[in-house]
């Protein structure tokens, strides 16, 4: 009769043979599905929507990429980036099963990077797993908390799950790590705007994005909003006229132009249109 642990050393045996199968199997598909060995996916922006995220990139960006303000990440080996750039492809064909595969794959090999933990979450939102998609970005800022991408996108995830204070905290912790990283404030002025009811907030959030991106539209029309709302007047863009001159005269009641209302709910793409595995509202 076999003993107890000789029975434990088969089944390990078993399951190792059937890991590196699995593993084999994985690996030639790839080849045959001809998947580029670097495919840099460009990041997307999408419109601030009332009830959609605002900047949602379509791949969480490509793995170990610094955004602007971050600090800088540990070297990517070329076979991780490989690997990544592998999934992506995947998950821009459509083929999110492969994609979650691959990505998972990397992020056991290589818990380090957050990237792409980032993009498991965006596959799992997409299919309506919110509180899966949170559990993972937790997991991807806990391993990476330096990636103002990973908090972003958490902060839409708690947005979507109607957790609001949690989604502000979230958005501000990305700030904290990347004070330049522009879809943060931008998602935190939608937030602060339309489910926080704190229009100050807002109004400074969407003047840090512009400021950051010098986008006009549809940014100027929500800042001439708030403004409005909070009886800010806003700031004389004119120059100063030259000493001696005599100032122009403006019309009696010349008009303002109305300003254009934020934009309406723009359903962002859950699989990142680009990278910042790189993010309203």
């Amino acid at each position: 009769m076999w003993s107890r642990a000789s029975n434990k050393r088969v089944l390990q045996a078993a399951v190792g043979a059937l890991a590196l199968a699995l593993l084999a199997a994985c690996s030639s598909h790839a080849k045959r599905s001809g998947a580029p060995a670097s495919v840099r996916p460009a990041p997307a922006v999408v419109p601030p929507p009332p009830s959609a995220s605002t900047a949602t990139p379509a791949t969480s960006g490509a793995i170990g990429e610094v955004s602007p303000g971050a600090t800088a990440r540990p070297d990517v080996p070329p076979a991780a980036r490989a690997d990544f750039d592998r999934a992506v492809k995947y998950m821009r064909a459509g083929n999110a099963t492969e994609a979650e595969l691959g990505f998972k794959q990397v992020a056991l090999q290589y818990p380090q990077f957050a990237a792409p933990l980032i993009d498991v979450a965006l596959l799992q939102r997409k299919q309506g797993q919110l509180e899966q998609a949170e559990a993972t970005l937790k997991s991807a800022v806990a391993h990476e908390s330096g990636n103002p991408i990973a908090w972003t996108e958490l902060g839409v995830t708690q947005r979507m799950r109607g957790e609001f204070k949690d989604a502000a905290a979230s958005y501000e912790r990305a700030i904290v790590v990347a004070p330049n990283y522009a879809p943060a404030w931008r998602n935190l002025g939608v937030l602060a705007d339309l489910y926080l009811g704190d229009p100050q907030r807002a109004l400074a959030a969407f003047e840090k994005y512009k400021a950051l991106t010098g986008e006009e539209k549809p940014v100027n029309g929500w800042i001439a909003e708030l403004r409005q709302r909070l009886g800010i007047k806003a700031p004389d863009a004119s120059p100063p006229a030259p000493a001696g001159a005599a100032p122009d005269k403006a019309p009696a009641s010349a008009p303002a132009p109305p300003a254009p209302a934020p934009e309406s709910a723009a359903p962002a793409n859950a699989a990142a249109t680009q990278p910042t595995a790189r993010a309203g509202g």
